[in-house]
């Protein structure tokens, strides 16, 4: 009995997330397209430096790269050549060189083409949407500490546990900052940022002014640990990326606090 063929994968058109990788990929094609303009095709054929299946393999494997295997891009260019016209046995080699060179003009305009229409998607992101939570989360300054625990994590998409990872990272950090070992939690940041002889002080403590702010970042540290850390360690409430972004720039925020902080 014949085998049955395989059906072919449907076609996934690629979802672009920000301004940011489209302008990627539109650099990336724009390399391409270089290599070709700068080809030295009679040299490139006459000398067998196969440079111009070089430039070609590097087109495929860009369209693949930028857009996916299933893509519609792809499955119409993954087998692209650079050439135009008829092909047989014992062409001359001026022959050879006229038609490569059509089909490198061919294929630049395909390049020129794609690229034209990702200009025009950047054009509706920066016309029609705001920044997406991923582009505005690659361009956070974050603390050292934060970013070493949280970054990968959210980028691969575990963007509450990066939030979850983040608050623990910051109660160790708290704990070598005071050199406090015994405590943990709400009870370890009162004792560290109490107002009353702070292990870790924020400020010279010098009046009531900074008696009221440094007892105000402590409940600040207090409320991270019972709604970020503690919920963290059971049943974490999720919400959207942008919030979790939020939440990972308010404990770089703290974490900075830390390192700034005066030890007494």
């Amino acid at each position: 009995m014949a085998s049955r063929k395989q059906a072919e994968p449907s076609i996934e058109p690629h979802e672009f997330r920000s301004v940011e990788e489209i302008d990627r990929a539109i650099a990336k094609l724009d390399r391409r397209n270089k290599e070709l303009e700068n080809l030295n095709v009679e040299d490139a054929i006459s000398n067998d430096t196969a440079a111009d299946e070089t430039a070609i393999q590097n087109l495929r494997s860009a369209i693949l790269e930028i857009y996916g295997e299933h893509s519609p891009e792809y499955r119409r260019h993954k087998h692209i050549e650079m050439w135009a016209g008829p092909l047989f046995m014992n062409m001359p080699r001026h022959q050879v060189i006229a038609s490569t060179e059509r089909g490198r003009a061919q294929t630049i305009g395909v390049i020129k083409g794609l690229i034209e229409a990702l200009k025009e998607k950047r054009e509706e992101f920066t016309s029609t949407y705001a920044p997406s939570p991923l582009a505005t989360f690659t361009k956070l300054h974050l603390n050292p500490r934060r970013e070493s625990v949280a970054r990968q994590r959210f980028l691969d998409g575990h963007h509450w546990d990066a939030v979850f990872a983040a608050s623990k990272a910051l109660i160790n950090m708290i704990k070598e900052a005071a050199n406090e070992y015994e405590l943990d939690g709400a009870p370890l940041v009162r004792k560290v940022f109490s107002k009353n002889n702070p292990a870790l002080a924020i400020n010279d403590l010098a009046d009531r002014t900074d008696q009221d702010e440094q007892e105000g970042i402590m409940h600040l540290f207090e409320g991270v640990v019972m709604a970020v850390r503690n919920p963290g360690g059971h049943s974490f409430p999720e919400g959207t990326e942008q919030r979790a972004i939020e939440y990972i720039s308010l404990l770089s925020m703290l974490a900075d606090i830390v390192q700034e902080a005066k030890k007494r």
